[in-house]
């Protein structure tokens, strides 16, 4: 537990779910803070808005509600610095803590800038000679381009913004230092419909008199190599990348200068001959131009680059967090490569890329690194699940004593990395790239098998979390599949702050919706250009609810709501019996089950019906009457049409798998007279198994949760704890550091599945993380709560484990629970935020003996199940533990 709190104060204060967002550009930017006191009772009264701008009142506003309070005052000019201050009054109205933060506007629309790219007819784009050693696939690419500009200032202002976006990649140095830190800007997103703009501050970077604004600028997603569709060599969007710029200065007198891209801008190769996502970097350091970004260059052999022209209409402002180094893992050892040459190892599956330092190598050497997740038996690194991607750089030595080579444009999913063409000294650092999503959540327990399951999930969430939600980051693949993200939601919110940066790709979803309301299976929409699957498409629907559910983002939902509600109207209007077997794109089922077949026409129809209920739960939460009446009609006909086609008499889910019972289940689709019996057949199916899972993609999150919710949480820690094949910690006991795709990438009996499709970074699996916290841990919110404004804490201690601790931080504060066993006393540490009272499950073989700290009150006792009602602050609960708690009752849907 944290140190006591006595005040009522805010903290985290966000706009628009950002922290301090600059080059902002929403007109009515949601103003938001959490609260955090250990008094008991404690909460928020009433609060207090301002928000100034120089100094000066813009707007006041008073409330109660501390979620998500949107600006309403006069419009907001562009390119200025918004300070805003909360003040909060305590339970008993008396003044409490304060806080402050600000954010700044972006352009809203002032652009002035032209788009401008390399003029290949006025420099010639390098061709590397015959004889070099570059791939097929790396001789198709283009080298980076070098692009500088330089301006006179009379003086120092006393505010500068750079405001830079690109079609492509781009890294911007301002007199020779690198501006800002953010990494593979601006990002994908589908670029057919809008390109995100990023705003940095460089005014500590200028200087009166001569300045240069210098840039790199590459292929990217752009034009680079993107997904795994053999037939495009990259040019997935355009030829060739650009890049637009706008550098707004301010000086003490008021008066303001501008330099944007345009035909004074100029060009030359560099020492990048090229950098792909996919396919690696190659950069030769003899072609260095040593101080080409900074005054004093003589820039007159370069050529003038050639300006595109000034549509702007796609540039939006950056509404997620950007890709940024988030850590560095020097290598743990090395050993020589049967091959030759040494491989390093970093001990842990990551992404991003290598930062080598070389003594002494000489002028001309080439140095190779290869990456790879595995080892092949033979101790070489194990490269064929990667594909179509090199995953290699190269860099050629300057001759310098000291060497430093860290990619600019290019990541890699690799623990291993070979290093060839040097036998010297030499030390090799992972440099982790991640979307910089704040860390929310915290689990631990006594289990330090499951521990190490926990620490996997994260490391595939902050792998596959880079720019747009991927399903793997190191084959020739990388695509944002809805029905990975959809599953993974709920356990990736445990961990992280995922509001903004899901809210800004479900633009992208959006985006990807076809004529007939149909969503894609990935987004950007790239490679497959049918409708979605069930279950994939239908997370067009489900991650908008999600959001709301779990953050209180109204505004998502109803930017959403007509295109969710088109998507179930396409697929009644394609089956009218309302069972989904037609217009099912590719359909994929239960993605990756082990051993049996849920049919398809199961899984897509109970589909069907969750995407029809959260449809008209979305409707209901809107205010939107008439609408909701129809979809709860419909679903409630799907539902009957699933029993009526798929449930027997004796209650067997047509196909008889684990999948089949889960979905009937979570999603309520049979009458509340068959869920015992359904229940029965799951449990019966998990001991003709021999306790273990069967499940894929679409049924692994929901194992855990629907077990306990039907009582046998005993069961769900048997899956939990399973060391053998298929389960959670097979992998674990086998060295895994992050979350396979497939239960069996690896097997002693077989070695590594087939090569087409095996990530060992891939965290739909991973999907039980929101079980360790809502299940083991017990956070969770009641039914019809919206923000965690309903907080249930219903802990399962169960299994091996003796203790499990928990935090997350909410929307209304930070929630903590805690829980051990020891000589027959089961004891049960909580916080609750300020304002969040809970209801609180105690197991107890004897629930007449359940004892607590004050503000704690009895509601009810069951069999073994003490029912409390608690108030904000910290609390102790104790209570007798002689024998496993009695069957729980699903307190979360």
């Amino acid at each position: 537990m944290i140190n006591i709190v006595a005040l009522l104060s805010p903290y985290d204060l966000t706009c628009e779910f950002l922290d301090r967002p600059r080059g902002m550009d929403e007109p009515a930017p949601r103003l938001a803070w959490r609260l955090r006191s250990d008094a008991h009772g404690d909460r928020q009264s009433a609060h207090r808005l301002t928000v100034r701008a120089a100094g000066r009142l813009v707007w006041e506003h008073e409330g109660t509600d501390g979620s998500q309070v949107a600006y309403n005052g006069p419009p907001l000019a562009p390119s200025t610095r918004y300070t805003w201050t909360v003040e909060v009054r305590d339970a008993w109205g008396s003044p409490a803590g304060s806080a402050e933060s600000w954010f700044e506007t972006g352009l809203m629309g002032g652009w002035s800038a032209a788009w401008i790219a390399r003029d290949e007819a006025a420099q010639p784009v390098f061709e590397p000679p015959a004889d070099d050693d570059l791939t097929l696939n790396t001789r198709k690419l283009t080298p980076p381009a070098q692009l500088r500009r330089a301006f006179d200032l009379p003086e120092l202002p006393v505010r500068a913004r750079l405001h830079a976006s690109a079609r492509g990649l781009y890294r911007f140095s301002l007199n020779g230092s690198r501006v800002g830190d953010a990494e593979l800007e601006p990002g994908w997103t589908d670029y057919r419909e809008r390109i995100r703009y990023q705003t940095h501050d460089v005014t500590a970077l200028l200087r009166a008199g001569r300045n240069v604004l210098g840039a790199l600028l590459a292929d990217g997603w752009w034009s680079g190599f993107v997904g795994f569709d053999p037939r495009r060599a990259g040019k997935l969007y355009g030829d060739a990348p650009a890049l637009i710029a706008q550098l707004e200065l301010e000086f003490a007198d008021g008066s303001r200068q501008v330099v944007a891209t345009d035909g004074d801008w100029r060009e030359a190769p560099g020492p990048l001959r090229h950098s792909d996502l996919l396919m690696g970097e190659y950069h030769d350091a003899r072609r260095r131009r040593e101080g080409w970004d900074a005054p004093g260059f003589d820039d007159s052999a370069w050529a003038p680059v050639a300006v595109l022209g000034r549509d702007t209409d796609e540039l939006v402002w950056s509404r997620s967090t950007p890709v940024r180094v988030v850590a560095d893992l020097p290598a743990l050892r090395s050993f020589p490569a049967p091959g030759g040459g040494t491989i390093f190892d970093l001990g842990q599956n990551m992404v991003g890329r290598v930062r080598l330092t070389v003594h002494g190598a000489g002028r001309g050497r080439r140095i190779q690194l290869r990456h790879a997740e595995m080892l092949a038996a033979d101790g070489s690194p194990h490269t064929a699940n990667l594909r179509r991607a090199e995953a290699t750089d190269v860099y050629v030595c300057a001759g310098d004593p000291v060497e430093v080579f860290e990619p600019a444009f290019t990541l890699h999913g690799f623990r291993y990395v070979e290093v060839t063409g040097f036998e010297g000294r030499m030390e090799v650092t992972g440099r982790v790239l991640q979307s910089d999503l704040p860390w929310t959540g915290e689990f631990t327990c006594s289990d330090e098998l499951v521990n190490r399951l926990h620490e996997n999930i994260r490391w595939g969430q902050r792998g596959n979390f880079v720019s747009v939600p991927t399903d793997c980051p190191q084959r020739d693949e990388r695509l944002g599949w809805l029905a990975d993200a959809q599953v993974f939601l709920p356990t990736a919110a445990r961990g992280a702050e995922m509001s903004a940066f899901m809210a800004d790709w479900m633009r992208d979803v959006l985006s990807g919706q076809d004529a007939e309301g149909a969503f894609p299976d990935v987004a950007p929409k790239v490679c497959l250009t049918r409708e979605g699957a069930p279950g994939w498409g239908d997370a067009g629907v489900i991650v908008p609810w999600t959001l709301y559910r779990l953050y209180g983002d109204r505004r998502v939902l109803a930017d959403c709501f007509p295109a969710m509600a088109r998507w179930v109207d396409q697929i009644e209007r394609h089956n009218p019996d309302l069972i989904w077997r037609r217009r099912t794109g590719r359909n994929y089922g239960d993605w990756l089950q082990v051993g049996v077949d849920t049919p398809r026409e199961v899984l897509a129809t109970a589909y069907f019906a969750q995407s029809a209920t959260l449809v008209g739960r979305a409707a209901r939460a809107l205010g939107l009457a008439g609408p909701a009446e129809r979809y709860e009609t419909l679903a409630a006909a799907i539902r009957a049409a699933f029993t009526a086609a798929f449930v027997g008499s004796d209650a067997r889910v047509h196909g008889d798998t684990q999948t089949g019972y889960l979905l009937a289940l979570e999603f309520a689709l049979v009458p509340a007279e068959l869920r015992e019996a359904v229940a029965a057949h799951l449990v019966r199916d998990l001991a003709k198994h021999d306790d273990h899972l069967t499940t894929g993609f679409i049924g692994v999150g929901l194992l855990c949760p629907v077990l306990t919710g039907i009582g046998r949480a005993d069961l769900a820690y048997r899956l939990l704890h399973q060391e053998s094949f298929p389960g959670w910690l097979f992998s674990v006991r086998h060295g895994a550091t992050t979350i396979w795709e497939r239960w069996d990438g690896w097997t002693p009996e077989r070695g590594f599945q087939s090569a087409t499709m095996n990530s060992f970074n891939h965290y739909s699996l991973g999907a039980v993380g929101d079980w360790l916290y809502g299940g083991v841990a017990g956070i969770g919110q009641e039914p019809d709560s919206v923000a965690y404004s309903g907080l249930t804490l219903c802990p399962h201690p169960g299994g091996r484990l003796t203790w499990a601790r928990a935090a997350q931080e909410t929307p209304r504060g930070r929630v903590e629970s805690a829980w051990s066993v020891a000589e027959g006393v089961f004891t049960l540490d909580l916080r609750i935020p300020p304002g969040a009272d809970a209801l609180v499950h105690v197991p107890t073989s004897d629930p007449e003996a359940v004892r607590s700290t004050a503000h704690v009150t009895v509601l009810e006792r069951r069999d073994r199940v003490t029912v409390c009602s608690v108030t904000s602050g910290q609390h102790r609960i104790s209570a007798p533990w002689a024998t496993a708690p009695a069957p729980y009752e699903r307190t979360t849907p």
